[in-house]
This record gives C-alpha cells, structure tokens and sequence, in this order.
C-alpha cells in the first residue's frame, strides 16, 4: 500500500496519468450528476443504462472497422437518445420497454462483432473502464462538456425546473419542452460515451442515478438536490479513485461502492432527520 501511494504521487504518473484523469473524472460526474437530477425526476433514469448498451455496441464496431471510437459511437448513441425518447412519448411502446430492446440488441451486436473479430479483450475496457487512459482529448471533451451542462443549469434554471417537474406548465409558460428534452437527450448521449471512458458501460448509469437518489434522501428542494448531487458524485469519484489506486482496485467498481456508502449514509440521515420533525 504505501509503494502504491508513493508511485501514485510520483511526478511523471501524476502529470502525465492521474492529472488527466481526475480532471476528465471530475468533469464528467458533474455532468452525470446534473443531467441525473432530470432523468430520475422524470423518469427517464434507465435511458443512461440503455445508452451505454448502444454505445458499447457501436464502440464495438468501430473497433473491428478500424475506425476513430468516439467518431462513431457519439452520432449512434445521440440518434438512439433521440429514438429512444420519441418511444417513451409514445403509446405505442413503454420507455422501459424500448431501452431494453435497444440496449439488449446494442449489446448483444457488440459482444458477437468483437468475439467473431478476436478483439474481445482488446474491446473489454469499453465494458468494465479504463479511467487512467484517457488522453487529452477525452480530457478537453469532458471539461468543456462540463462548462456547457453547468452553463445551462445557471441560465436556464427556471426552464429546467418547469420541464423537470410539468411539461404542460412549461408548455403554456412558452417554454418549449421538445427542444429541452432533445437538449438533454445529446447531452446525456455525450456524457455516457464519455464516462464509458471512465466506468464502462456496465456502471455508467450508476453515475446518472445514485447521485441524485443520494441528495433526495436529505433535500426537499429541487435545488437543494442539484448541488448536494454534484457534490456527493465529485467526492465519491475523488474518494473512489483514490482508494482504487492505494488498494489495487477496479477504479468503477470502487467509485460506485463509495456512492452506494454515501446513499445508505443519507438514508439513514434522512430518516433522522424526518423522525425528529414529527417528534
């Protein structure tokens, strides 16, 4: 263990592997934090999960194709978000049920693609993450994706809220909540494909979700909860990585242990503080 802090505080591998990753880390939990608070409000919470199906599925191919990941998987899993959104507005096909078929189908392609080619291990990184290898350009993609989602949350605050909460308020208010909903939809779709970057796509939607579950245990206010969750997501990914590199662990698996710890602790806390209210 201390071998293992003194390399991690070594100057080439904090410069050149666990700079990069913390900041492309940091940027991309913010993201998935903000945009989590919407989807699980509205529902739409499993649609990360069934995106970083489709993402690995077309990551997938990229790979045997030889062709650039991201260039291939960004434009898939944006038209998919939107699909996938059309679906759930319509009667015709639940939400739920379109994410699996497309996840599941998504998921499936990728797994027979990669097995057939022999690059499965080569591909395996798209599955279970690899945070420590992103490059520079993973790194910029985040940050600035980052500045667009908080951005958007500072300025269009009141518009998000109503979206959030009652499209048909926000409608009559001359908010236009198709448009929002299609913002939302590429801002998640780049979020994901960059976090499988990070978490893979098997625990990516972890990040969307638990964050958020996280603050709603110890905030009433729509608010309240947007900034616990970025907060608790920033710290559970700093706490998670760090332990992943002292103890030699999987650095997704152990973000996602320390949000699960901070869930039950403000479930717990919650229940307190609701037991003391009525007392």
């Amino acid at each position: 263990m201390a071998e293992n802090i003194r390399i991690m505080f070594t100057h080439d591998f904090f410069m050149a592997i666990l700079l990069p990753a913390l900041i492309g880390g940091v940027a991309v939990t913010i993201c998935s934090s903000l945009l989590g608070v919407t989807l699980v409000l509205k529902r739409y919470s499993m649609i990360g999960d069934g995106l970083s199906h489709i993402g690995y599925g077309a990551l997938s191919v990229a790979a045997v194709m030889n062709l650039a990941p991201l260039k291939v998987a960004l434009p898939v899993v944006i038209i998919a978000a939107f699909i996938l959104l059309r679906l759930s507005e319509s009667s015709s096909i639940s939400g739920d049920s379109a994410i699996a078929l497309f996840s599941t189908t998504a998921l499936s392609i990728g797994i027979l693609v990669s097995s057939k080619a022999g690059i499965t291990n080569d591909v395996s990184h798209y599955l279970f993450g690899s945070i420590l290898a992103m490059n520079r350009s993973d790194v910029i993609l985040s940050v600035v994706l980052s500045v667009i989602v908080i951005a958007a949350f500072i300025f269009l605050y009141n518009r998000i809220f109503s979206v959030t909460f009652d499209e048909s308020f926000a409608s009559a208010t001359g908010v236009r909540p198709a448009v929002y909903n299609m913002i939302f939809a590429v801002l998640t779709s780049v979020t994901v494909v960059l976090g499988m970057m990070m978490m893979g796509s098997l625990l990516i939607s972890s990040l969307i979700v638990i964050p958020t579950l996280t603050a709603m245990r110890v905030c009433t206010s729509f608010k309240g909860v947007v900034f616990v969750s970025g907060a608790v997501s920033v710290i559970s990914f700093l706490f998670g990585m760090f332990i992943s590199l002292i103890f030699n662990t999987a650095p997704g698996a152990s973000i996602v242990i320390v949000n699960v710890l901070f869930f039950l602790g403000a479930s717990l806390l919650g229940r307190a503080l609701r037991g003391r209210s009525r007392a």
